[in-house]
């Protein structure tokens, strides 16, 4: 029988070099921590972890306007929450102004506290928000009310503020348009909160009997302003809610999805070290015996 040394040196070289590449691979597991290094590893696992991380792109934005839509709404709230304060004020000076005992001294002190509720208004409505835009601006403007020279103030925004995607497919409204919140119904017309207080003080001001006509009809007028106020705030607070689900619900799904990545990518470091150690054993032995082998007399005399 003929013995090829070629073919001796050729199986017992790519013996160890499989050996090698099995063990060069263990070693990038075990200090990688991954089991998947290329997508020739695993062409179907790769792609699965392709979506994964897709997805969890897509999650961090989501849960980034979440957050970003969560502090908006704070914030909404907050200023809600002084305007409707200082309405309730207005309505108890109201109350004191349709005394018809007040002096006229008195009645003006009114006045110019009905007007510094007004201009606390005006300062609340036109907060802004972690952006710089106008929390009641609507769609555009920079800021959302602005007063003329005669002391006359009028929105300055236009539209509803745009919708802010929070998941695929939902998207919610974080903050209002003040056009539309802080508008009031009134016998007279369509009013806003602004020119009803305007025009309570004004009607103080100029002195006379207001304890039946301008206090009552602003009493009305006021309490739809509260309602209306409260209304806004209830909305705030529903969307809040919504917000904290759909903040839970990104925070489940991502753990989810972290535990499929890990089961698909992550290597048992352990199983790994110890593949690794088992192959560099072999490998060893292999390159022990190849050399015993070479170094034989019969292998020389047949070489």
């Amino acid at each position: 029988m003929r013995i090829s040394t070629q073919s001796t040196y050729d199986r017992a070289s790519a013996g160890m070099a499989t050996l090698s590449a099995a063990a060069a691979k263990l070693q990038t597991q075990v200090a990688t921590g991954k089991k998947l290094i290329a997508p020739s590893d695993d062409a179907a696992a790769y792609r699965q972890l392709t979506v994964i991380r897709r997805a969890n792109a897509d999650q961090a934005a989501n849960a980034a306007n979440v957050t970003l839509a969560s502090g908006l709404l704070a914030s909404s709230d907050t200023a809600l929450e002084s305007i409707g304060n200082q309405l309730v004020q207005a309505r108890e000076l109201a109350m004191q102004a349709s005394n018809g005992t007040l002096t006229d001294s008195q009645k003006a002190s009114i006045a110019i506290s009905l007007d510094a509720i007004v201009d606390d208004m005006l300062a609340l409505a036109n907060t802004t928000d972690s952006r710089g835009q106008p929390l009641f601006g609507g769609a555009t403007g920079d800021v959302a009310y602005t007063r003329a020279a005669d002391g006359t103030i009028s929105f300055a925004g236009t539209g509803e503020p745009g919708a802010i995607p929070i998941g695929d497919g939902t998207s919610i409204h974080a903050t209002d348009s003040g056009e539309r919140i802080f508008a009031v119904d009134t016998p007279g017309g369509a009013s806003d909160i602004f020119r009803i207080v305007q025009e309570l003080a004004e009607a103080i001001r100029t002195g006379g009997d207001v304890s039946k006509d301008a206090s009552s009809e602003a009493l009305t007028t006021l309490q739809s302003a509260i309602e209306g106020v409260a209304d806004a705030r209830a909305s705030v607070g529903a969307r809040a809610a919504r917000l904290d689900l759909e903040a839970q619900r990104l925070s489940d799904t991502a753990v989810d999805r972290e535990e499929s990545r890990s089961a698909i990518e992550d290597v048992d470091p352990y199983e790994a070290y110890t593949q690794l150690q088992k192959t560099l054993t072999i490998l060893s032995a292999t390159q022990a015996s190849f050399s015993k082998l070479t170094s034989m007399s019969l292998f020389d005399y047949l070489r």
